[in-house]
């Protein structure tokens, strides 16, 4: 990779933490602050919904916005929007600011799809996935930080030292860490505007604009980038039960707290940027990117119907550690099993569908079909929080990982059938012996 590629991703990688960061400190209060307002777990789940769906529109938006007026725009504008968006969200004294802040926060989170294809626009193909990979880890950082860094700032003694610093301005253990969430974006604008070129030419003449649902309608007349699509919104809508109900069930199997948790979430995180941004390049260099989608695919699943299973998996595979450290109990080293092969999947599958989805589509169309990606995922994540969490109280824990798992059978079926087609299109063709 050229040193001018190299240094520019440096750029995405720097702009995508510090996005993820601000969102990272974000999480710890949020179900805190909402109920502060009075309200209750269903204005939570709504409050999540609204932001998916804001992201669902917008992420194809700004996709194609992308790939007519050129990436760095369309990041700028974005992470400026952040920073609004979180200012409101500290400035809140009511669920509908609330609300207006997380939708434009949904909207402006589009931007994933104008970093991915700026990183697509300085890859060669052949390091796409690499690259792509080292995106991911890059969230992966934001999450580890952002929650701890989140939790310091909800401290009483630090939300005294900035309520008499800055006295004019209504400072709480809920707004400090938003507005902290906004001086980090405010300072990723400054980064991007300074240091971030463009990443491409751009046409005198650019492709008139498509809505959603044209370039939806035309995207799936590809048979690649259909399968590609259902995939993207199968594995969003499973693991959405993960990401929802993976507190409720520690919590109500294992008896953990919300800082218990919280370190089972950074665990996840660190596995998660130790896959993307490390073991991801060296597996493109071994397998094409279709054969990892369905390895990746197979992990997931197994992982998602192991974690409600992950206390019997301890008792049967792992001895006690107990007496090196009393919290080391099989059921814990059962679940921390299960978790490592939910990031590895998840890490792998991600990585390489991203990846195809990028070389399916033109040079002029990265934004675009990456932006259709993430609207899919998005929409997923806007129902899928909804069902699982309903299921979970209505069945039991166990049912939103198994839903999960089940949903993820058809994309083993999808990423079966990209695998075969690309060894076919990449086997050798034998000649004729025209001797005989």
């Amino acid at each position: 990779m050229a040193a001018r590629s190299r240094r520019t991703i440096s750029i995405v990688f720097a702009v995508v933490f510090l996005d993820l960061l601000g969102f990272g400190i974000i999480i710890p209060i949020l179900p805190f602050y909402v109920r502060a307002f009075g309200a209750d777990e269903l204005v939570i789940g709504l409050l999540a919904a609204s932001y998916s769906a804001m992201q669902f529109i917008f992420a194809p938006i700004l996709g194609q916005l992308s790939d007519r007026r050129g990436r760095r725009p369309v990041i700028l504008l974005s992470v400026l929007g952040s920073a609004i968006a979180w200012t409101l969200f500290g400035l809140a004294e009511g669920l509908l600011l609330l609300f207006v802040s997380r939708m434009l926060a949904g909207a402006m989170g589009g931007n994933i799809a104008a970093a991915q294809a700026y990183v697509a626009d300085v890859t060669p193909p052949e390091e796409r996935a690499k690259s792509l990979g080292l995106l991911g880890a890059a969230f992966g950082l934001g999450f580890i930080f952002g929650p701890g860094i989140g939790a310091v700032f909800t401290f009483q003694v630090v939300v005294d030292f900035f309520q008499n610093l800055i006295p004019w301005l209504d400072i709480n253990q809920f707004s400090l860490p938003s507005f902290v969430a906004a001086f980090l974006a405010l300072l990723n604008f400054l980064v991007a505007y300074r240091f971030l070129p463009e990443s491409r030419a751009l046409t005198d003449t650019p492709s008139a604009y498509e809505s959603q649902f044209t370039q939806l309608k035309s995207a799936m007349t590809n048979e690649n980038v259909r399968g590609l699509l259902i995939a993207f919104f199968l594995i969003s809508f499973a693991f959405s039960g993960v990401q929802i109900m993976f507190i409720p069930f520690v919590a109500d199997i294992y008896g953990y707290s919300e800082s218990q948790s919280a370190l089972l979430l950074t665990y996840i995180g660190v596995l998660g940027v130790l896959v993307q941004g490390v073991l991801i390049g060296r597996l493109t260099k071994r397998y094409t990117e279709s054969r990892l989608a369905v390895a990746g695919t197979a992990l997931l699943t197994i992982a998602l119907f192991g974690i409600p299973a992950a206390p019997l998996v301890g008792e049967a595979l792992f001895p006690s550690l107990t007496s090196i450290e009393p919290f080391l109990t099989k059921q814990l080293l059962g679940l921390l099993a299960v978790l490592a092969v939910l990031s590895l999947g998840n890490g792998v599958v991600n990585v390489s569908l991203t990846t195809l989805v990028s070389q399916n589509a033109s040079a002029d169309r990265q934004g675009s079909a990456l932006g259709l990606t993430q609207g899919s995922g998005s929409l997923a994540r806007t129902f899928g929080p909804v069902l699982m969490g309903g299921i979970y109280a209505a069945i039991g824990y166990w049912s939103p990982f198994a839903l999960g798992g089940l949903l993820l059978l058809p994309v083993l079926v999808i990423t079966l059938h990209l695998a075969r087609t690309d060894e076919k299109n990449t086997s050798p063709v034998t000649e004729p012996d025209v001797t005989k």
